[in-house]
């Protein structure tokens, strides 16, 4: 393991979940002030959703930028990952790296928040398992959660409910659990999982406590108070469902006045 003796600093940066008017200031100053920006993208030859959204904020002007290609493929801690996911770690971190060691700093523009479910601390582990010296700083953002909760109306948790974050790698047995035990359930990128979910709140009762939300805070978000409604329908990767087992205040569910039409607080509503 070689040491760096002259380095950039290293800048993962939560950029919000589609609304560039949603990143915090601190993270529209870095990214001013950063001279480097590597950006992640799911597909090779696809574009950086976050890349987008950064800059529609911020302007690239005499900036570096290089985007980097993350296969979209499960991980699982504790586990051995696809070759093709580490390969993707490594590759970015050795751009990273020679930024660095040229004495540039470097931003790392991720979706939502650098701690959630993010590319970003792959890389970074990835990074400091070489060089643990180097030297990085996390600016957290809004996450989808988040913004989905603000944009329906709804708390994401309140008073004593137990509140459940749950990725896409769910069982539904699993998710039958955590279904019958927690108060408040947020299930992410529920694309391709959408029909046996329905199913499984059907069964449970809870579909009508369900309201899924789909390309949050993008121009074309949408929003299914009804999530039958969705079934069959070709969603987006950046699918949100947020799931209240308990009501608030006099019992009605907050995410019901959208569907009365307050399209100020709920964007568009399907």
């Amino acid at each position: 393991m070689t040491s760096i003796q002259q380095q950039g600093q290293l800048f993962l940066v939560g950029v919000g979940p589609g609304d560039p008017e949603l990143m915090t200031l601190r993270a529209v100053r870095i990214l001013q002030e950063a001279p480097v920006w590597l950006a992640p993208k799911g597909r090779k030859n696809g574009s950086s959703s976050a890349l987008q959204i950064a800059a529609a904020q911020v302007a690239t002007t005499d900036k570096t930028i290089v985007e980097l290609h993350f296969p979209m493929k499960k991980v699982r801690l504790g586990q051995v990952p696809d070759p093709e996911l580490q390969a993707g770690w490594e590759a970015a971190a050795e751009a990273v790296l020679g930024h660095l060691v040229s004495g540039r700093d470097v931003a790392f523009p991720t979706l939502g928040d650098p701690a959630l479910y993010s590319t970003a601390f792959y890389l970074l582990a990835t990074l400091q398992q070489r060089h643990p010296e180097v030297q990085v700083t996390i600016i957290p953002g809004i996450t989808a959660m988040a913004a989905c909760s603000a944009n329906v109306g709804a708390p994401l948790g309140l008073g004593d409910d137990v509140v459940s974050i749950v990725p896409a790698v769910f069982d539904d047995e699993r998710l039958r659990d955590i279904l019958t035990r927690v108060d408040a359930v947020v299930l992410m990128k529920v694309h391709r999982r959408l029909a046996p979910v329905v199913a499984l709140l059907d069964e449970l009762g809870l579909t009508d406590h369900a309201v899924l939300i789909e390309r949050c805070g993008m121009a074309d978000q949408r929003i299914y108070t009804d999530v039958r409604e969705a079934l069959g329908r070709e969603l987006h990767y950046f699918t949100t469902m947020l799931i209240r087992r308990r009501p608030v205040g006099s019992g009605l569910a907050i995410h019901e006045e959208c569907a009365e039409g307050r399209r100020a607080v709920c964007g568009e509503v399907v």
